[in-house]
């Protein structure tokens, strides 16, 4: 087997301690590129060398093939396939790899005493299923992204064997570098379960001169092979293909539909250069390997796991590649924050309320800004954009005067003058947001942000306003009203102290 990182030696050593004191299920999250499959391979070969079973199910049958190659790097090859009609199925075989849609379509689980789920935040009904009929197997689940709606309610912990960040503070994965490359405008796109409606998304994102800005930006700041661009579906890709084309781009592309001899082409092309851009619908964004370089976002999402799991197909170092560059055209990043600043420590069950509450709110970060003059994005409240040194002018719709602080009259600021004018619902539900943000990061008590409320605005916060989620943070706005009040309090408490002494 490949030498183990010390981050790999220490995960796998704490996994077996687990399992020792009775844990059998068991999530462990590793980011793309950080040695998912050379983990279960040691795992597998630990359970060889005590004569025990093993089941590997992966939920993509393009990934069948593609463990079995890795597994067979490793010196595992007393393997056996369950995957439709495959040429090695062999179930007397000690290391099954198997695809989950031919375990479902047989009604028969392999005979194995440990089991991993790879990609298992693809958890299906069949996964449910071989938990429920045999509760006295070992089940670990693989994902870089565990963070699926009720994966809570079938494992017992969740272990995080290295972040993203962490990973590339080591050198593991590549840094990388964000643009702003377009502006989308989503108002019009419904949401329905929680993510974008894919119809109106995909004509969202054809609208105006968005398609013709993708590869404009791509020329301009990168302009060369080894990019992946994701697309919202066939429509929305076959323009984009079409634009780079019309350049005298060469565009690859491939959806659900492309066969395994097409995607090897496809992937050939792409290494070769005779594809400099491969455009992608619905696939290449688990199991795959390619040396990317550059990745073109066109796809809006607000599901953390996608994005990050898109993201992470150009994270892998390559020789010469100093990082990865990402342009994106759907403002995700902005919303959603950047890839290394998501991250959870719990896993979601579904049904409790008030641990899935926490666990949406527990990464509370300032959103990245981006730079007005290059389209680049930093971290927030980064005075100097490190891409073209220039400095940023920070405004406020405060500014301070003998102690106390003034809100300046702008028709786009909240007034502090409760009787100045009406308050639309919309600032009242954003400032009510805000404040919900501060008093998660200074720790408030509860009921603090509807108490603040009211002083601001002469009344409680209405049902529709008390829904409203936390701000991704508290605005500069949010922290300077209450530093007023705690000088307006300060003050008073003063004359009272004052009065009292006369």
């Amino acid at each position: 087997m490949r030498e183990l990182r010390d981050y790999q030696i220490a995960g796998l050593e704490a996994l077996r301690q687990s399992i020792r004191q009775g844990v059998k299920r068991i999530v462990v999250q590793l980011p793309t590129g950080g040695g998912k499959t050379l983990c279960a391979a040691a795992i597998a070969n630990g359970a060889m060398r005590k004569n025990k079973r093993l089941a590997f199910c992966v939920p993509r049958i393009a990934l069948v093939d593609q463990t079995y190659d890795e597994f067979f790097k490793e010196g595992l090859t007393e393997v056996g396939i369950i995957q439709a009609a495959h040429p090695m199925t062999d179930w007397s075989k000690p290391l099954q790899i198997c695809s989950i849609d031919t375990v479902r379509s047989k009604g028969v689980f392999p005979d194995a005493s440990i089991v991993i789920f790879d990609e298992v935040h693809l958890f299906y009904q069949a996964h449910k299923e071989w938990m429920q009929n045999h509760p006295e197997k070992i089940f670990i689940g693989l994902s870089a992204t565990p963070w699926a709606v009720g994966l809570g309610e079938y494992f017992e912990t969740l272990f995080v064997m290295e972040t993203l960040s962490g990973l590339i503070e080591k050198k593991w994965l590549s840094p990388f570098r964000v643009f702003a490359a377009a502006h989308p405008d989503l108002s019009k796109v419904k949401i329905v379960a929680g993510e974008y409606h894919e119809g109106q998304l995909s004509t969202a994102m054809q609208e105006g001169t968005l398609v013709a800005d993708i590869v404009k930006t791509w020329n301009a700041k990168w302009g060369k092979p080894n990019t992946l661009c994701f697309a919202v579906d066939l429509a929305h890709a076959r323009s984009i293909q079409e634009r780079f084309e019309n350049g005298g781009i060469a565009c690859g592309y491939q959806d659900a539909r492309t066969s395994p001899n097409e995607r090897r082409e496809i992937k050939r092309k792409f290494h070769s250069g005779e594809f400099p851009v491969v455009v992608s619908v619905g696939t290449l964004t688990i199991g795959i390997d390619w040396d990317v370089r550059c990745i073109s976002y066109c796809r809006p999402t607000r599901s953390e796991m996608l994005f990050v799991q898109i993201v992470g197909r150009g994270l892998r170092t390559a020789p010469d590649k100093s990082e990865l560059l990402i342009l994106d055209h759907s403002d995700t990043t902005q919303r959603l924050g950047f890839v290394t600043d998501i991250h959870h420590e719990h896993l979601n069950n579904g049904k409790d309320k008030t641990k899935a509450k926490a666990i949406e709110e527990e990464r509370v970060v300032a959103l990245p800004k981006e730079c007005k003059s290059c389209g680049y994005l930093k971290p927030a409240r980064m005075p100097v954009c490190p891409n073209c040194g220039v400095k940023v002018q920070l405004t406020s719709g405060i500014i301070e005067k003998d102690g106390e602080l003034v809100e300046v009259k702008s028709p786009h600021s909240l007034k502090s003058n409760k009787k100045s004018r009406e308050y639309t619902m919309e600032e009242k539900a954003k400032f009510y947001a805000g404040l919900k943000a501060y008093g998660i990061q200074q720790g408030r008590k509860d009921g603090w942000a509807a108490h603040s409320y009211r002083d601001k605005f002469g009344a409680w916060p209405d049902w529709s306003i008390k829904t409203v989620a936390p701000a991704a943070y508290a605005p500069v706005e949010i922290t300077m009203w209450v530093k007023s009040r705690n000088i307006a309090w300060a003050k008073s408490k003063r004359r009272a102290e004052a009065q009292a002494a006369q």
